[in-house]
């Protein structure tokens, strides 16, 4: 079992190109089933902050590939192929 807190603590890596794509900052629950949806990766504020930030990152629940010890790794794609994906479907 893995507390709140200590998932929060995790750094998220894409497994597509290795990159780390923050830490999450929350978590989508359906209250219906209890079961957790996705994890939210708080986008990073641009130049100290000001003048706005990254949009928020999503990852459905059934992205997250391996929850380790000190990482998340997670299949993850930019919205621009997210879209096409959604688009063809």
């Amino acid at each position: 079992m893995v507390k709140i807190s200590e998932f929060q603590m995790k750094d998220v890596v894409n497994v597509a190109d290795g990159r780390k794509l923050g830490n999450i900052g929350d978590i989508d629950i359906n209250i219906n089933t209890g079961k957790i949806e996705a994890v939210v990766i708080g986008g990073a504020g641009k130049v100290l902050g000001f003048f706005g930030k990254d949009e928020d990152i999503v990852i459905p629940w059934k992205n997250i590939l391996k929850i380790g010890e000190d990482v998340i790794l997670v299949r993850y794609k930019d919205t621009h192929e997210l879209k096409y994906i959604e688009e063809q479907a």
